[in-house]
């Protein structure tokens, strides 16, 4: 399968990007710094382009069965993501060839009771509050656009750290997932399998869900 990968040079990018060689896929990394990829496979390929530049998006995406952003804005512009979101829905609705969009999403959604978000309760740590509100406005953007695309958003745990790649996890839709001791967590590496899985498997068309152990 041909796949764009926006955000490939982060944490999860990366992983994103390894799983999905492993897998045989031929991937297409997009970056507005070429050089930060320094990962080297016969399938893979690294062009220059922008998120926050829709003609750039276009160009690059084209001739791409599945574009996956996990694109993650620097510190202090955590707000950018809603722009960056809107530029990418502009640029995909433009790009020759290109059905679908898995985005990497926020776990500030996710329901931890009836009607209850984990945004609005005191275990979302204060650090995080701004990138999980702009998640939000994120996934508001693509579930209303009309941009014909057929879109799935992947929620992660509220602790998703780089760690062993087990193969293992839940699934879910809107609420979060926690284990035994109520911890919420998947390292960065089993989200990225799951991620492959719903590349691969297509069970969550136009729809979130998320993934923990």
């Amino acid at each position: 399968m041909k796949i764009a990968l926006i955000g490939g040079s982060g944490t999860v990018g990366q992983r994103i990007m390894r799983e999905a060689l492993s897998r045989g896929h031929q991937v297409t990394v997009i970056v507005r710094n070429p050089s930060q990829i320094t990962e080297r496979h016969e399938k893979l390929s690294v062009v220059k382009g922008d998120i926050l530049n829709a003609e750039s998006i276009a160009e690059a995406a084209s001739g791409h069965e599945v574009v996956i952003s996990a694109y993650g804005p620097p510190e202090g512009k955590k707000a950018q993501l809603v722009e960056a979101t809107h530029c990418l829905l502009v640029g995909l609705k433009q790009a020759a060839g290109v059905k679908r969009l898995i985005m990497v999403g926020g776990a500030g959604t996710l329901k931890v009771a009836p009607g209850v978000k984990l945004l609005d309760t005191v275990f979302l740590p204060k650090t995080l509050r701004k990138s999980e509100i702009a998640h939000q406005e994120a996934k508001h953007l693509i579930k209303n656009s009309d941009v014909e695309l057929d879109w799935t958003i992947l929620s992660p745990a509220l602790n998703t750290n780089p760690g062993a790649r087990t193969g293992k996890y839940r699934t879910g839709k809107d609420k979060l997932i926690v284990n035994d001791q109520g911890k919420s967590e998947i390292s960065t590496e089993d989200y990225a399998v799951a991620l492959l899985d719903e590349v691969e498997n297509h069970r969550f068309s136009r729809k979130r869900f998320t993934v923990g152990y």
